[in-house]
């Protein structure tokens, strides 16, 4: 497993101050850290992001050659930011609260409906990193466990 640093060390008490500092160094220089992570590693590989993660992970998983998978938790963005068509052979799970205005879910299920075999997991809710324990006001342990069980499944099957 590999995980990018896509803020240089920086963290954020709240979803609005990560927010603006990706809008303040640009939305493109984090998907470019991420391609730049990417191209050290072998391919064949998943891709999981999450939140502003799902960036770089969308980017790579339809435009880097070879990649297995992606895993998308708490949003997607339109499949024409990186060129509408979502490589062939290539698994997706998308995970988000119905009610997470953060979340993207428009263009999360317009995604799972363009991708053959996809998967869009909705969760009651309206939180974002519902997933996420180190943040008690979003965390939610019941979706919390059925993210983890669905994901370790697609990585398996993944290979």
């Amino acid at each position: 497993m590999h995980t990018p640093d896509l803020y240089e060390g920086r963290t954020f008490t709240d979803i609005p101050a990560g927010v603006d500092f990706a809008r303040s160094i640009g939305f493109a220089t984090v998907i470019e850290r991420g391609r730049d992570v990417a191209s050290l590693l072998r391919p064949n590989l998943v891709y999981v992001g999450m939140s502003l993660g799902v960036m770089p992970a969308q980017m790579l998983a339809m435009q880097r050659p070879g990649a297995k998978g992606a895993v998308f938790l708490y949003g997607c963005l339109p499949l024409s930011e990186f060129g509408g068509v979502w490589p062939a052979g290539v698994g997706l799970q998308i995970h988000v609260m119905e009610g997470d205005e953060d979340g993207d879910l428009e263009f999360a299920r317009e995604a799972s409906e363009a991708v053959v075999g996809s998967r869009l997991f909705l969760y009651p809710g309206n939180r974002h990193l519902f997933a996420d324990s180190s943040v008690p006001d979003q965390y939610d342990g019941d979706a919390a466990a059925l993210v983890t069980s669905r994901v370790l499944e697609f990585l398996e099957k993944a290979g």
